[in-house]
């Protein structure tokens, strides 16, 4: 929490500029009894017409002074919680896109989404509440004891009595409180995880008729979120009127208290309203601490829950002194390379061995969960293997920057995602500075060109959220012309022709040999027919390389490939 309290020192001037406008607020604050004790000591009739119009002028001076420094102080308050609240996000933002994969997935997109929403949004306000009062609440305390002991030291002694138990009743019900605020926090989690899974699966569970399921599973946590939340809201209520009756009894005690010296002659009638105005005040500044404390508990658990991801180890980070560049370029080598996520209790991937060189295609197949996914992973470093060694143009990838490492490959993941806004700026995301002539150029290539030609506005009709307005195959076809327009020196397809034809896939696959030029291809794909030109075809199984050549040495040599290529083509295809 102090740590993330940190960021605040940037905006010392403006908490400088608070600090002034609120002690000059605090001091006409509190001058204003005094004046009032002044008029009503000395029995002012209607008669004295310069000097009620002289107490009134200065207080009517300095109750504007009071209200412009209230309001000078609001907003001074406000941006610096209002920049706080940007400056986290900001890093918030950062750290996600930072962190790798595994790190990425133990945090989880539902509970990434909350801590950079609901729980910044909790530390914001506390903090714009923190600084509005934490400034002026000490002022008023230590200023209203201080005239108060000036006007009547006897009377002001129920402060002892008062400020103890009402510190008390805020402390008790904080430390009721923390424990359900980080719950709250989570039931939140809970609520936006299954909230979000309800909108991306929309019609999964339409075809499956779910719907009820769906209502009932999102009414639990609803309800779970509810119950937690009433439970620390019926706590949090019993310090408001706490508060007040405190504040009540202390007013009738300092007026029966100060009625009695007032008979006796030891008191003015002036000077115990005074005290009683001042008294009042010191427990309004105890009671806007109690504000604080009210917030204060889901602000350390918000505070708590963003520091973890702040502090969170990056697994994958640049090396201090990056690795020369070689004379080799696009060459992608694997040396013994083993890769066992955290927590696993065995190897994903044990033992591959393989070079793939400029000008040539090699392709990796497998059975489902046999790891060809997370092979080529290993080549951006989305991870990095535990055993072992890839390396890019003859450089370990661990030695180079991620960014240059990025420069040289063209990947197109297995899940084609597109980015609202237009088919141009999708496809320009590859290479900012794409000409019109070299995003047709790819899109020609990636077979995209006829249904971009085809729609009214071109290159730049919409594209909406995900892409939802185009089908998997056109999704696809984007999704490779964004890597082809970059003209890497490597590229990588993660099985990225699952959802088109058989034509579209022969005349893509055609092009690409045409346009890939010396570049080095890797495809990951499930079906044999996307494969059978490689230069080299990897198969895969439990993890482990079972097989390492082209189309025809792996029928003889290989029972697995060849159980891969029978389930998918007759005896006529395999022959032919």
């Amino acid at each position: 929490m102090l740590k993330i309290l940190g960021k605040l020192r940037r905006y010392w001037p403006q908490l400088l500029l608070l600090a002034a406008v609120t002690l000059a607020g605090v001091y006409a604050d509190l001058y204003l009894p005094t004046l009032m004790a002044k008029v009503i000591n000395q029995g002012v009739t209607t008669r004295d017409y310069g000097y009620i119009l002289t107490i009134g002028a200065e207080m009517i001076l300095f109750s504007v002074l009071g209200i412009l420094c209230t309001i000078a102080g609001s907003a001074l308050g406000s941006r610096v919680s209002m920049g706080f609240g940007r400056d986290l996000r900001g890093s918030m933002f950062r750290k996600a896109a930072s962190l790798s994969l595994t790190e990425f997935d133990s945090f989880g997109t539902a509970t990434l989404i909350t801590r950079t929403t609901n729980d910044i949004s909790q530390l914001q306000m506390f903090v714009m509440m923190a600084f509005r009062i934490l400034i002026r609440a000490p002022l008023m305390i230590v200023g209203g004891i201080t005239m108060a002991l000036g006007s009547s030291a006897e009377l002001s002694r129920v402060v002892l009595l008062s400020v103890p138990t009402l510190i008390t009743i805020v402390a008790v019900i904080s430390c009721l409180a923390l424990p359900l605020s980080t719950t709250i926090q989570k039931s939140v989690d809970r609520v936006n995880l299954i909230l979000r899974e309800k909108l991306t699966g929309l019609r999964v569970e339409r075809a499956f008729g779910t719907e009820r399921y769906e209502e009932e599973r999102f009414d639990k946590a609803n309800r779970d979120l509810t119950a937690v939340s009433i439970k620390m809201h019926r706590i949090m209520a019993v310090m408001m009127p706490g508060i007040t009756l405190l504040m009540s009894c202390t007013q009738i005690f300092l007026v029966w208290s100060g009625a009695v010296q007032i008979d006796a002659g030891n008191l003015l009638v002036g000077d115990m309203m005074a005290v009683i105005q001042y008294v009042m005040q010191i427990m309004m500044s105890f009671m806007m601490f109690s504000m604080i404390f009210v917030m204060m508990p889901r602000a350390i658990a918000s505070g708590r829950r963003i520091q973890a991801v702040l502090d969170a180890a990056e697994a994958i980070h640049d090396p201090a002194v990056p690795a020369r560049e070689t004379c080799l370029r696009g060459t992608v080598e694997f040396r013994d390379v083993s890769l066992t996520y955290q927590g696993a209790e065995k190897p994903v991937l044990e033992g591959i061995s393989f070079t793939a060189r400029p000008g040539e295609t090699t392709a990796i197949i497998g059975s489902t969960g046999s790891g060809k996914s997370t092979l080529v992973n290993l080549i951006p470093r989305f991870f990095d293997a535990t055993q072992g060694q890839v390396l890019v143009d003859g450089v370990d990838v661990r030695e180079m920057t991620q960014r240059e490492l990025r420069d040289k490959i063209g990947f197109v993941p297995q899940k084609a995602l597109l980015f609202r806004g237009t088919i141009r700026d999708n496809i320009a995301y590859g290479k900012a500075d794409a000409t019109d002539e070299e995003l047709l150029a790819a899109a020609k290539t990636a077979q995209a060109l006829d249904f971009i030609q085809q729609k009214p506005q071109g290159l730049d009709s919409p594209v909406a959220q995900l892409g939802q307005n185009f089908s998997g195959g056109q999704k696809q076809r984007l999704s490779i012309a964004r890597a082809l327009v970059r003209r890497p020196e490597i590229y990588i397809f993660d099985d990225s022709f699952s959802a088109l034809d058989a034509r579209t896939d022969a005349a893509l696959r055609a092009a690409l040999k045409e346009t890939v030029g010396e570049a080095t291809v890797l495809i990951v794909a499930q079906k044999v027919s996307t494969i059978l030109d490689a230069d080299r075809i990897l198969v895969l199984d439990g993890g482990g390389c079972v097989g390492m050549g082209t189309h025809r040495e792996l029928l003889e040599s290989c029972p697995v490939y060849q159980e891969i290529v029978y389930s998918q083509m007759s005896a006529e295809e395999v022959a032919g």
